[in-house]
């Protein structure tokens, strides 16, 4: 087992790992930048390192200064959480040249998966079903018309480096196929430094389902069930849930079982994401996200199983603590994502917190790293807190949610709570019928 790990990132998901190693006996190693300075991991941290100032690029995503952090502390594994250097292959190949254990997959497994058109052949091979498109990047408009009228339209043009809906557009007709092809390589190569795209089968109506994979890299993989993340704006998630309302106990182990074997063959090590669009009764492959989620709490609530205790293990080469058949669903559960951002706008709102109170009771969790009088940097992602509730059962879940939601009160700033509140009163919600584009209607009809 590892002596000390660094944790290469802040806010609610370092604190999350700090506890996790604090639990596991492991000394911890906080970096973090001129900004974090009074942030609640380094205060709670055995050693922080101040590595530069506000802006990103000169903090959480300076690789020199994160492994000089690792050198001067002693630090012998680093854990990246998920966002800035999570899904880096040159900074996981850069730690291994040091002889630091980077807690994650390969830099080969990170490089495939981040490359949206290899990832697609990579899963086809492996057996899990995509989306009907190109194989590899579009580059004129005669062999998009092509493709296009195979598969049939709608189609939707995807930056093959992208992410974050940058770079995405639909074509709802061959008419709208050039300006869409056009539209949608600018964005990419301003957005990612890399013009590729993509044309995909465009899906009216989905679910977004994902599910969550771990290998040990010796050929053992396993899954720990799906989270629904259909509830979303700009192609953020912003709640997300486990198990998904729109799949049965059939739909659920099958894709499942693919999953798990596609772990295994691929040699992975570590935790994963495997998400797709899911609509009539089909699943179709979009991405693997090759480390933690941020809504990796929903299914610690129905499986009991600490997944970042898991990366750790699997990182030092303990192998996974659990057999497929170990692994029991429980209950149900739903994670809001607190941003401070307006609740109708999702405009950013930085600024000082004056009063910050969480709920509790059974089945409460909130993960996060702020306090009243701390102050909101207007630097990094606006995600404040998540609450995580958890219950028998659907019903008894959104009860609760709904008495949290009320309780939770933080001032001095907007946040997303009076979206979550407005929404655990919907009808559609309550039901479980939604797709991912009901939030966006949702809002617009508010306005």
């Amino acid at each position: 087992m590892f002596q000390k790990i660094l944790i290469a990132n802040r806010g609610e998901i370092a604190l999350r790992v700090l506890r996790a190693c604090k639990e596991l006996g492991i000394q911890t190693v906080v970096v973090h930048s001129t900004a974090d300075a009074d942030a609640m991991h380094v205060r709670l941290a055995d050693e922080s390192v101040c590595i530069g100032p506000p802006p990103s690029r000169d903090s959480y995503l300076n690789i020199h200064q994160i492994v000089a952090a690792c050198e001067i502390t002693g630090a012998d594994a680093v854990h990246p959480g998920y966002g800035f250097l999570s899904e880096n292959a040159k900074f996981a190949d850069i730690l291994a040249a040091h002889n630091i254990t980077f807690i994650g997959p390969s830099g080969d497994h990170i490089r495939i998966m981040g490359d949206k058109i290899e990832a697609k052949r990579t899963a086809k091979r492996l057996g899990i079903p995509v989306v009907p498109g190109s194989d590899g990047a579009v580059t004129d408009q005669k062999e998009a018309r092509r493709i296009a009228a195979e598969i049939g339209y709608p189609v939707i043009i995807k930056a093959s480096a992208g992410g974050g809906g940058r770079g995405m557009k639909v074509a709802l007709t061959e008419a709208d196929l050039e300006v869409a092809l056009q539209t949608a390589s600018t964005e990419a190569g301003a957005a990612f430094g890399d013009d590729a795209v993509y044309i995909e089968k465009y899906l009216e109506k989905p679910r977004h389902i994902e599910v969550q994979v771990f290998g040990d890299g010796f050929g053992r993989g396993v899954h720990f069930g799906e989270r629904d993340c259909s509830l979303q704006r700009r192609h953020q998630k912003v709640w997300e849930e486990a198990p998904s309302p729109a799949l049965n106990a059939e739909e659920r182990a099958r894709i499942g079982g693919i999953c798990a074997k596609a772990i295994a063959d691929l040699g992975y090590s570590g935790a994963g994401t495997i998400e797709f669009l899911y609509e009539n009764g089909e699943f179709y492959f979009i991405e693997m996200n090759t480390r933690l989620q941020v809504e990796h709490p929903v299914t610690e609530a129905i499986t009991g199983i600490d997944l970042v205790h898991e990366q750790i293990r699997v990182a030092s080469g303990g192998g996974l603590s659990v057999k497929q058949e170990d692994i029991k669903f429980n209950g149900h559960a739903i994670e809001c994502r607190i941003n401070a951002e307006d609740p109708r706008t999702f405009t950013p709102s930085p600024g000082t917190i004056t009063h910050f109170h969480t709920p509790g009771g059974l089945g409460i969790r909130v993960d996060s790293g702020v306090y009243s009088g701390y102050k909101i940097p207007p630097y990094y992602d606006s995600l404040i807190g998540k609450l995580i509730v958890h219950g028998r059962n659907r019903v008894e879940c959104m009860m609760r949610l709904r008495r949290a939601l009320d309780e939770f009160v933080v001032d001095g700033i907007k946040t997303t709570l009076p979206l979550f509140r407005d929404l655990v009163g919907n009808a559609d919600i309550a039901n479980g019928d939604y797709d991912i584009h009901w939030l966006e209607k949702y809002l617009a009809k508010e306005e």
